[in-house]
């Protein structure tokens, strides 16, 4: 008799989903002061008997997402076809076959647009592997043997400061207590830190009621937007320390508005309200930029990573000693993968990993990353806090959950990825339910408008 026909990825469905979150101010900053949150979202189905399918997004904030949701789709090819228990027993192979498309890397290489799109189809082979596997993502990245981590990892480009040897011993050395530190984070959860009072475009009164309320709510640290106005920033971050006292930690971040010059200016003036940490103080790729200003303001720490392109950047930057805290982002990058590096390069050179999450469904992927990290690999969560932004979580099937400050762990199968249908169908761009009225809207008022004149 011949052997069942394995079960195959049959599809790969891709949605241009946003959200209007322009129109409050959620999310504005020094250099983006109008961003609707958004996702570039791709869906891995296949015809397996269990129904499971992969979800995965890259984030943008807005125009540009259709562009975003097209380089995902060029990726299809590699996905249609493969094999699913191939799949999920080694995302690795996916990874490096995405990353190693000959003229689709002409157009990175491993950076922009293109390694975006690799990193949300390489998110949605994991999320699938984590639901086949009855596990959320954290979960299976800790149980995983070292040996089979170290395989996941493309070391090309790195070896001059990360070995695969060396990453062995770091993973090795991880499960040493690795249960107690699985049943602490089941019990009390990852320490978080708030965005959500900070928006720039926020007013005073909105910026001291909602920072209060953080601390309130448990977070040690909260963080504000700078880098327009000076006088406005001093006047920002003097309303904010009233509102939380001394004992809550500050941070600012001012979207890699400066040169080197003006970030070590504009930073010195803030140090009256004890900033822990200036965060993206200049452009994301200048390497040298960042070890001057972090030379120039400390003990004010220099935190960066959003923008990263991939992990040949973060290697450099941790090699200069240019920044105190690294903000990996889990849809920046080329994926889990990838990340994976960038974990092993900061618990190499002894830098704290704080992720950035400022935008949709950020928060629900970058904590199985952090969680990772604490149960096998660092085994602390000292000066570690995760970015929380308390936007559109509602449209998630498995939202975070953020109890005391913490982030709880996670106990769903898989990425936490997976967006809930009415919500993709409400919010794609442009013929969903919301964006359908709202275009309408629009020209009614503009057909009403020109009438009148």
């Amino acid at each position: 008799m011949a052997p069942p026909n394995p079960a195959r990825v049959i599809a790969v469905d891709t949605h241009d989903i946003r959200f209007p979150t322009s129109r409050e101010l959620d999310g504005s900053d020094a250099m983006n002061p109008d961003p609707d949150y958004s996702a570039a979202y791709v869906v891995l189905r296949t015809d397996a008997a269990d129904g499971h399918e992969g979800h995965g997004f890259a984030f943008t904030i807005g125009r540009g997402n259709d562009v975003q949701v097209a380089a995902i789709g060029a990726l299809r090819e590699h996905v249609v076809g493969r094999s699913v228990d191939d799949l999920c027993a080694d995302p690795g192979t996916l990874s490096r076959d995405l990353v190693g498309d000959s003229q689709l890397r002409w157009l990175g290489p491993e950076k922009g647009v293109m390694h975006m799109a690799t990193g949300a189809v390489v998110n949605a082979a994991w999320d699938l592997a984590a639901k086949r596997a009855g596990k959320p993502l954290w979960r299976l990245l800790a149980d995983a043997e070292p040996e089979w981590l170290v395989r996941q990892i493309d070391f090309r480009y790195l070896t001059d400061a990360l070995t695969p040897d060396e990453a062995l011993t770091l993973l090795r050395r991880g499960r040493q207590g690795a249960d107690a530190r699985r049943a602490h984070l089941l019990e009390r959860g990852y320490p978080a830190y708030t965005t959500s009072a900070g928006w720039l475009g926020y007013d005073d009164d909105k910026l001291t009621r909602l920072a209060a309320g953080a601390a309130a709510d448990g977070f040690r640290q909260i963080k504000l937007k700078v880098g327009t106005d000076l006088e406005d920033d001093i006047r920002r971050c003097r309303a904010a320390r009233a509102a939380v006292g001394p004992d809550i930690r500050l941070a600012v971040d001012a979207n890699q508005r400066w040169d080197v010059g003006e970030a070590i200016r504009w930073t010195r003036a803030l140090a009256e309200f004890d900033p822990y940490w200036i965060e993206e103080p200049t452009s994301p790729d200048d390497i040298l930029g960042h070890a001057a200003v972090r030379a120039a303001v400390a003990p004010v720490k220099v935190a960066t990573g959003e923008h990263v392109h991939n992990r040949v950047v973060f290697k450099q930057l941790l090699q200069a000693g240019a920044l105190d805290v690294l903000q990996l982002d889990a849809a920046r990058v080329g994926g889990v993968n990838e990340n994976l590096a960038i974990l092993l390069l900061a618990a190499k050179f002894g830098v704290p990993v704080c992720p950035h999450a400022g935008g949709v469904g950020l928060c629900e992927l970058v904590q199985h990353l952090s969680m990772f990290d604490y149960v096998a690999l660092t085994g602390t969560t000292e000066d570690r806090v995760i970015e929380y932004v308390d936007h559109l979580h509602d449209h998630f099937l498995a939202p975070v959950v953020i109890s005391d400050g913490h982030y709880r762990a996670p106990t769903a199968p898989g990425f936490s990825a997976a967006m809930r249908p009415e919500s993709i169908a409400r919010y794609t761009y442009p013929g969903g339910a919301f964006w359908a009225a709202d275009l309408t809207g629009r020209k009614e008022q503009t057909a009403c408008t020109t009438s009148r004149d």
